[in-house]
């Protein structure tokens, strides 16, 4: 083979990975088992030809804000990043809803005596936004970090990330809006692990957003990989690999996979003590996604939901706790977290001329679970939208058992790649300065498996193609990702 680089998956990573291998002026070739590229951002019609799906995420904060998206600049390569003015809603019993607008004065003025608290603490934050960004997307110990964006993040992250977390609010909307965003770590609730997603996506959703595509997710990896083409790089889908031996020869090989997939692909190549590594890395709980074609907007009882990019649907501050705790220990309920989002409700595009559009949502589920969750995701929106049903052209689920299929990395339907614990974001995929490089020469992770872990932020394949580039190819210098360069 004469490629210098091979790339293993074109998710988000993967191709971040591989651009950068191709700037840095390598040859470079991905492998896709999928007959469509880009992992977690594949775009598709799935009910009518003119109705374009999200398959798997919809909503990008990091694609707006990540140090590789940054300077990859989606916007100036002709993605439309469509910033909602309410970032996420939480609807609550009674026909309430708690708002997180795009403006954190329009947040706090909606949340009443908690208001002044919100304020104190998104101000900060979002005041060293960049710097909260970095430190917590580096991957690795940052000597060069701010060490007042620590000291911020430490103090916020002791409060809510244990038992006091329930002392911080004296309402019910500003706790539940909180615990929505603390949420996306799909695990047990509260710790310090979904304390840190808490503040960092929560700052964001007044900083530079929670942004949806115009178009869908597809176009990020439309770009990345018409970015690739143009420097060289070759992909190659519908080809699984299943061998590394396959790539003998090949200077640098980066696996954008999951650790039980990378243990696959490796067989009896990966030494002993790093195969008990990854066999030790522990799965998070599964999500079971729903697709709807529906006939108008939802029938939010509160209208301005129907304002935002992204609702989460759990209850209470102790309800979402509870629940997400549960299944992080293997349980059903019979009121599971629900994520969902209308995209048109953004992008009013992504409707048919009959107004026919696409619905997202997501249920937290335990891992594993077979359970088509059609109907519970169904009745959750119904619960806080009456008349959902009746808008219902199509649908379509797809269990948690069932996303392991679709993409072998989603082991049990883990989109995290792993538990997002303290220990599996401090030290993920394990003990590793470097937690890129793999004891097989010139063999890396580049997926969500390693740090900084899930999100479509890029960095994990970023981090890997500098670690790849250093060591195999003694390229110190990042390449210029700009799309001028």
């Amino acid at each position: 083979m004469t490629a210098d680089v091979v790339v293993v998956g074109s998710g988000p990573n993967g191709l971040a990975a591989a651009v950068t291998m191709a700037r840095a002026g390598l040859a470079v070739e991905v492998f896709e088992a999928a007959e469509e590229i880009g992992g977690g951002l594949r775009s598709k019609a799935l009910f009518r030809a003119d109705v374009v799906h999200d398959v798997c995420s919809a909503v990008h904060p990091m694609a707006a804000a990540s140090p590789f998206f940054r300077e990859f600049d989606l916007v100036a390569r002709g993605v439309e990043l469509l910033r909602p003015e309410i970032s996420y809603a939480h609807p609550l019993e009674g026909g309430r809803a708690a708002l997180a607008f795009h403006s954190l004065a329009r947040t706090c003025e909606r949340l009443g005596p908690d208001g002044r608290r919100w304020e104190a603490l998104m101000r900060p934050l979002l005041d060293r936004s960049r710097g909260v960004v970095d430190l917590m997307l580096s991957g690795r110990p940052n000597p060069a970090a701010d060490p007042l964006v620590a000291l911020l993040l430490a103090g916020r992250i002791l409060r809510h990330g244990s038992p006091l977390a329930t002392r911080q609010f004296a309402g019910e909307e500003a706790a539940a809006l909180l615990s929505g965003v603390a949420a996306h770590v799909v695990g047990a609730m509260p710790t310090p692990a979904s304390a840190a997603v808490a503040l960092l996506l929560g700052h964001l959703a007044h900083g530079s957003g929670w942004p949806l595509p115009r178009g869908g997710s597809g176009r990020i990896a439309e770009v990345l990989a018409a970015d690739l083409a143009a420097h060289g790089g070759r992909i190659h889908p519908g080809q699984r690999v299943t061998d590394l031996r396959r790539f003998a020869g090949v200077r640098a090989v980066l696996l954008d996979v999951g650790a039980r997939e990378f243990l696959t692909i490796g067989q009896e190549l990966v030494p002993a003590g790093y195969r008990r590594m990854l066999r030790a890395l522990r799965n998070g709980p599964g999500a079971a996604k729903v697709d709807y074609l529906v006939s108008g907007p939802i029938p939010w009882a509160e209208p301005l939901v129907g304002r935002a990019g992204t609702v989460h649907l759990g209850g209470i501050q102790r309800e979402v706790f509870r629940q997400e705790t549960a299944v992080a220990r293997g349980r059903h309920g019979d009121t599971p977290f629900v994520l969902v989002v209308d995209p048109c409700a953004v992008d009013p595009g992504r409707a048919a001329p009959d107004g026919q559009r696409p619905v997202w949502a997501y249920a937290h589920v335990p891992n594993g679970d077979p359970t088509d969750p059609v109907e519970l995701v169904t009745a959750r929106i119904e619960h806080y939208a009456p008349g959902f049903r009746d808008t219902v052209v199509a649908r379509r689920g797809v269990s948690a058992a069932a996303l392991e299929s679709y993409n072998p990395n989603y082991v049990g339907g883990d989109i995290a790649s792993g538990a997002v614990t303290v220990k599996q974001s401090l030290l993920r995929p394990g003990p590793r300065w470097d937690p890129y490089r793999t004891p097989m020469r010139g063999v890396y992770l580049c997926s969500a498996a390693a740090a900084p872990g899930p999100g479509v932020h890029g960095m994990s394949g970023y981090l890997a193609a500098r670690s790849a580039l250093r060591r195999e190819f003694g390229i110190r210098s990042a390449p210029p990702l700009g799309p001028a360069e």
